[in-house]
């Protein structure tokens, strides 16, 4: 029965790519993932302190070393588990990326790793072939004439043939994203959300929800925006999605305190709003990216710890992902975000490693 079902997804996911011209990605296979001993495990203990770290089999090929306490070359995403408290990994998924870097196969890469790891994994489809934000939602280009009815069935096919090649090596999936900070919507211009408009963003984002229940149906489907501090982006932007019947299990938040010296106002903001959205939409909350400058490792300490702390005792969120801990000051053009400095460390994740003592 088992080789009928994936003989017949296997059917269905080869029509669909011929149908759409959705190509999977051969890329990364080059690096070796037998890096780890196989009794190698972390202790999950149901609270996500995690990594996205969709930056590292590139920075790998560039060159980047990562040093443990002896100075000795290790690998990073064990060098997060060991001693920054890491427990969990997010990976972004991009439809046709230029090299392939965040592709299919690149994510599998990453994800076997993680598997490797015991680290339970998001995954956070762009539906784009690079970047999406909400400066950028680019439709892929291999979509871009597509109906509004082939652009759902894209989406479904695109999400089933990732999911089900992670699936099908028996990968631990806890958490979908679909969508990556989409208050202004993805996929534009089908997608668009603006105003009172939602446009085919309901109908974008169901069909992605439906194909990741199909594969994964005990993972939470994330519906994630940025700027987790600012009350009314939320309640505009959720209100919108209640009114137009927009099915979500988890409500996702990004927060990059900007500009700096104001980080702690900012995150009092934020933990004024994470309970009020709980409570306005009956849904929980994920703080799925967060982030500090390189250079202000004790202020990002203290942001981490406020939130924690506060969480340890009122229990808000479900979980916190720190956003490319791993990449060095200053890379893709200018990313300020690290907590690594000269493939050390520093001490800004700290208080992920000390959050269980907390509870």
């Amino acid at each position: 029965m088992i080789l009928i079902k994936r003989k017949l997804l296997t059917a269905f996911l080869a029509a669909a790519a011929s149908s759409l011209t959705i190509q999977a990605n051969d890329t990364a296979s080059h690096l070796d993932t037998n890096i780890y001993p196989s009794d190698t495990i972390v202790n999950y203990h149901g609270f996500p302190l995690g990594a996205d770290v969709g930056w590292l089999t590139e920075l790998e090929a560039a060159g980047e070393k990562f040093y443990g306490n002896q100075g000795q070359s290790v690998d990073a995403m064990k060098l997060l588990k060991d001693e920054c408290g890491v427990n969990a990994i997010r990976l972004r998924v991009w439809v046709d990326p230029d090299g392939g870097w965040n592709g299919k196969e690149d994510v599998l890469v990453k994800a076997r790793r993680a598997q490797m790891l015991n680290l339970p994994l998001m995954i956070d489809f762009h539906f784009s072939d690079s970047w999406a934000d909400p400066s950028q939602q680019r439709m892929p280009a291999a979509w871009k004439d597509f109906s509004e009815t082939q652009l759902e069935e894209a989406v479904a096919a695109h999400v089933t043939d990732v999911l089900f090649a992670l699936k099908d090596e028996n990968i631990d999936v806890k958490w979908v994203q679909i969508g990556n900070e989409v208050p202004n919507g993805m996929m534009l211009p089908a997608g668009e959300v603006k105003g009172d408009s939602v446009n085919h963003f309901p109908q974008l984002f169901e069909a992605g929800y439906k194909a990741s229940k199909t594969i994964y149906p005990d993972a939470p489907v994330i519906l994630h925006i940025d700027r987790g501090d600012n009350a009314e982006l939320y309640t505009w932007f959720f209100d919108l999605m209640e009114k137009n019947n927009v099915n979500y299990d988890m409500i996702g938040m990004s927060f990059y305190p900007w500009p700096y010296d104001k980080w702690s106002e900012q995150t009092d903001n934020l933990l004024v709003n994470i309970p009020r959205v709980k409570e306005r939409y009956g849904k929980p909350v994920m703080i799925c990216e967060i982030g500090m400058h390189y250079d202000m490792p004790r202020e990002c300490e203290n942001m981490l710890n406020r939130i924690l702390d506060y969480n340890a005792e009122n229990h808000i969120i479900e979980g916190i992902f720190y956003w490319e801990p791993e990449a060095p000051a200053g890379y893709n053009g200018g990313y300020d975000k690290s907590c690594f400095m000269n493939g050390r460390p520093t001490s800004a994740l700290t208080p992920f490693k000390n959050y269980e003592s907390k509870k």
